[in-house]
């Protein structure tokens, strides 16, 4: 009995010592995009901008994840698994390829800066504001055939002498060539226009698709100023929607709340699409213990947000900023009006 005993304290000791590969997703807390963060507005204006009165909050919602440099012992991930709340998954799945702490983080930031870049975008449009953006080189790739004559930030304006507006407009013209065609970009740094040719090279992966070595990304024109002061220790692409609400209830007259607590999630794209995002459950879950009772759930998340209990919340099914808009104006209206739902 003495050494059972012993055993069994050596085994407890090791479920609660040794790490797993796991990570674990818990509820984390929500933040009002209509309100403040770390004792300033989340949003400012620029200088004479007409603004609206809100009421009620727009929240956006977080998730707890484990560190990439921590570890989950065993028990831990067992009490995981039967809690509703908890997700416990593959800790490749959200760090892959053994992604550092700060390489994570790195990304995170990376992730929040363009989501505050869309949501402002797709906010202003929705509103009537013309917003235009020109396709700007985000980094160069060492060695590629671009290495030495384009630098980040330069401003892409035409391939090949036509005018290109987007990014993927940029990536159609260039896949038009051969690997080894020279392909001529016409970009502006610091205020000068100039030539480049490149000579294209084969994919990595796919010797058949022409390269020239770029990352490429949109660099905005904005009517006016508007500053988001979410901080770095928020993180990720998931509060784009509620940005953009937010802005959006701001610049124009009426209230989206109807004075109440809205909560919601999901990334915005510059046109106002609405993508998926992941710890649904746990972003529902922390959204109801805030106290919001209407909950916008991205239309690619709504099977897995209606695979529980729904914590008290009405599931509003949204696939773009315009639907999101609409079914909160119905709702201020009319508590008990029909708006698509995930149920």
């Amino acid at each position: 009995m003495v050494v059972a005993a012993l055993a069994l304290i050596a085994l407890t000791c090791v479920a609660f010592l040794v790490p797993v590969p796991y990570v674990t997703m818990r509820p984390g807390p929500a933040f009002n995009t209509l309100g403040d963060f770390d004792g300033k507005p989340m949003f400012t204006f620029g200088k004479d901008v007409k603004t609206y009165p809100t009421s009620g909050s727009l929240d956006f919602t977080t998730v707890s994840v484990t560190r990439a440099d921590s570890h989950v012992p065993l028990a831990d991930a067992i009490s995981g698994f039967f809690n509703s709340d908890v997700a416990v998954v593959p800790k490749s799945l959200i760090y892959p390829d053994d992604q550092s702490a700060t390489q994570s983080t790195a990304e995170s930031a990376a992730q929040l800066t363009g989501s505050k870049d869309s949501s402002r975008v797709a906010a202003l449009r929705a509103a009537g504001y013309k917003v235009t953006g020109t396709t700007t080189i985000g980094g160069v790739v060492k060695g590629g055939a671009a290495a030495g004559k384009l630098r980040a930030a330069d401003l892409v304006t035409a391939v090949d002498g036509t005018k290109v507006l987007t990014p993927a407009d940029t990536i159609k013209a260039v896949g038009a060539h051969k690997p080894g065609d020279t392909v001529r970009l016409t970009i502006r740094r610091k205020g000068v226009t100039q030539d480049i040719p490149l000579v294209t090279r084969p994919d990595a992966k796919d010797p058949s698709l022409p390269r020239v070595g770029v990352t490429l990304g949109t660099t905005y024109r904005y009517p006016f100023k508007i500053d988001n002061n979410v901080g770095r220790e928020i993180g990720g692409p998931s509060a784009g929607t509620m940005f953009a609400l937010a802005i959006y209830d701001k610049l124009t007259p009426g209230e989206l709340t109807g004075g109440r607590k809205v909560a919601g999630t999901g990334e915005m794209a510059d046109d106002g699409t609405v993508g998926p995002i992941g710890g649904i459950r746990q972003k529902m879950a922390g959204a109801s213990k805030a106290g919001a009772k209407i909950f916008l759930v991205p239309a690619t998340n709504c099977s897995e947000a209606t695979d529980g209990d729904d914590d008290g919340l009405m599931l509003v099914k949204i696939s773009t900023l315009k639907d999101a808009i609409s079914s909160l104006e119905k709702l201020a209206k009319d508590a008990k009006a029909t708006v698509p739902s995930c149920s």
